[in-house]
Order: structure tokens, then C-alpha cells, then sequence
């Protein structure tokens, strides 16, 4: 018996890299429905509360857009305080009967900090400044943190990581969409 894949962690890249005094969150194009690629440039990274927060997203678009919208709510309700409204969005997201249903990750950032969401009532902050979801995310992960000590700003580490994760995963493009704050 196959057991049923994580929410969120098919389908797709998204990558987050602090260093320095800059955060990037990639995200790659690629679509797909089963084995069939439907669409290549899709843009699954999005600026929010006026352009001082990237979000990405993995898993169902639909649900994604719910999340989205939902933190820009507690963006909106609790401003300048974006722990706070990641960790609301985080105990909506567990304990409502409609969105414990949605199947998708997110990556958030502001200029200070970066934290993964999940529908599991998680908000991880990833130790060095790096987090990624999706089904590329490990081997995206992987590859930015070796080239995390090199002389690469967390963009370059962001663009090369997330190439590294398109020559394995089969559900990842090169068709990278880069957000900096």
C-alpha cells in the first residue's frame, strides 16, 4: 500500500536564503497534473503587505491562494508584527475546519526573518537563514547551504541552488522567479 504524499511537498521548488543583510525567496515555474507538465512560468513567489513581505508557496494553487490571502489578513491585523501574524495564520490554519483541509506549504520572509508555515500548526525559522518546500526543496536546501559560505550573495546562492534542484527533480524548471527583500 503507497501512503499518501506530504502536503506540499510535491510539485515544485521553493527556496529562502538570508545572508547578509538581504533575504530572496525562488521559486520555480513548473506545473504539473500527475506525469504532464501544464504550465512552465507560473509565478509561485508573491510580495504582500506593500512589497515588506515575500511569500512562496507549494502544494495546490487554489489552497496556496487561500493561504495567501489569509496571511495578508493577519499581516493587515497585526502590522509590523510578522512572527505574530505567521503564527496566527499558522493556528488558523490548524484548527479551522475549512483550511485544515488545504493542501499546501508556504515560505514567508520579511527583512528580518524567514519562516516555514504548514497546515501542522508549524512556523519554523530555519537555522542558517535557509528553509525550502516542495518536492526540489531537499536538494534546493542542500545545495544553498554548500553554497552558503562561498562569496555569493543570497541571491546568486538562491539562482544556483535553485538550478541544481531543477537537474534532479523531475517536477522543478529553471524558470525561476526571484523576490528580494
Amino acid at each position: 500500500m503507497s501512503e499518501a504524499p506530504t502536503p506540499g511537498w510535491r510539485g515544485t521548488t521553493i527556496l529562502a536564503v538570508k545572508k547578509g543583510e538581504r533575504t530572496v525567496i525562488a521559486g520555480d515555474g513548473q506545473v504539473t497534473m500527475g506525469a504532464t507538465i501544464v504550465k512552465a512560468n507560473a509565478r509561485k513567489v508573491r510580495r504582500l503587505a506593500g512589497g515588506k513581505v515575500v511569500a512562496g508557496f507549494a502544494g495546490a494553487t487554489a489552497d496556496a491562494f487561500t493561504l495567501l490571502e489569509r496571511l495578508e489578513q493577519k499581516l493587515e491585523a497585526h502590522p509590523e508584527q510578522f512572527a505574530r501574524a505567521c503564527v496566527e495564520l499558522a493556528k488558523d490554519w490548524r484548527t479551522d475546519r475549512y483550511l485544515r483541509r488545504l493542501d499546501a506549504m508556504m515560505i514567508a520572509a520579511d527583512a528580518s526573518s524567514v519562516f516555514t508555515i504548514t497546515g501542522a500548526g508549524d512556523v519554523l525559522e530555519p537555522e542558517a537563514g535557509i528553509a525550502a518546500i516542495g518536492s526540489g526543496g531537499p536538494y534546493a536546501l542542500a545545495a544553498a547551504r554548500a553554497l552558503k559560505d562561498f562569496d555569493l550573495d543570497a541571491e546568486e546562492i538562491a539562482r544556483r541552488a535553485m538550478g541544481i534542484a531543477a537537474e534532479i527533480c523531475v517536477y522543478s524548471n529553471t524558470n525561476v522567479v526571484v523576490e528580494t527583500l
